[in-house]
C-alpha cells in the first residue's frame, strides 16, 4: 500500500508541478514569484497527500 501510494503521489506532484509551469509561463512572473508560488503549492498538495493517505491508512487498518 505504501509503494502503490508513493507513486501515486509522486504522478500527482508531477502533474500539479508541470500545471504551475504552464500558470507562470502564462502569467510570465519573474523567477522569484515562480519560486515563491511553486513552494506553496508543492506544500499544499504534500500536505493534502498526507491527509489523504493518513485517511486511506484509517479505513484500512
Amino acid at each position: 500500500m505504501v509503494i502503490f501510494y508513493m507513486v501515486f503521489a509522486f504522478i500527482v506532484l508531477i502533474i500539479f508541478n508541470s500545471l504551475t509551469n504552464a500558470f507562470c509561463i502564462k502569467m510570465e512572473l519573474s523567477q522569484k514569484k515562480q519560486l515563491k508560488v511553486y513552494r506553496v503549492i508543492n506544500m499544499i498538495m504534500v500536505a493534502l497527500l498526507v491527509c489523504s493517505y493518513l485517511r486511506v491508512l484509517n479505513v484500512t487498518v
